[in-house]
């Protein structure tokens, strides 16, 4: 007799032998090599920003890796497709667009931006908040933990990149 959790065998890299679909109430389930199928399962990227397409790992309910892609591309293209829309409905990080105003002062800093989905007001804790993407782009995280991203701050317009810059 093992003392090992059956369940931290589990672990896959880099296989395509899995296979994803939705059951009757629209939860994502994964069926391993092993002929196991895990209900709701929930993708999270490892590298979101600089690898989005490498480095997936699948979490079971309780948030217990199951299985690790080192790439989408080891999916079919229906799998790859389920998959990138899971992960779509799962990242909510808004693009500024726009940034019209940060308070002056001490921090916390207050922002007025407009994003992808509309004008947002959010508090700043400090500085360290905001972080350089390579090769041009910028997240920020506000107070609360939502994060906002900046694809590429050279299309921002010039009041935006100027107050932007105060931060990179």
């Amino acid at each position: 007799m093992s003392d090992t959790d059956p369940e931290e065998t589990r672990t896959i890299v880099d296989t395509p032998r899995i296979s994803l679909r939705h059951d009757t109430a629209r939860r994502l389930v994964v069926r391993l090599p092993s002929g196991e199928e895990v209900v709701g399962v929930v993708p999270v990227r490892c590298f979101p920003f600089s690898a989005p397409n490498e480095w997936l790992v699948l979490c079971d309910e309780r948030g217990k890796e199951i299985a690790s892609l080192a790439s989408i591309d080891a999916l079919s293209p229906d799998q790859q497709t389920l998959l990138a829309r899971e992960l779509e409905h799962r990242e909510l990080v808004p693009l500024i667009l726009r940034i019209h105003a940060i308070s002056p002062g001490p921090e916390p800093t207050r922002w007025h931006v407009t994003t992808d989905r509309g004008e947002r007001h959010f508090a700043l804790p400090n500085e360290d908040h905001v972080r350089r993407l390579v090769p041009h782009g910028a997240l920020v995280v506000d107070a609360h933990g939502i994060r906002y991203r900046v694809l590429d701050a050279r299309r921002l317009d010039a009041h935006s990149r100027k107050l932007l810059s105060r931060y990179l």
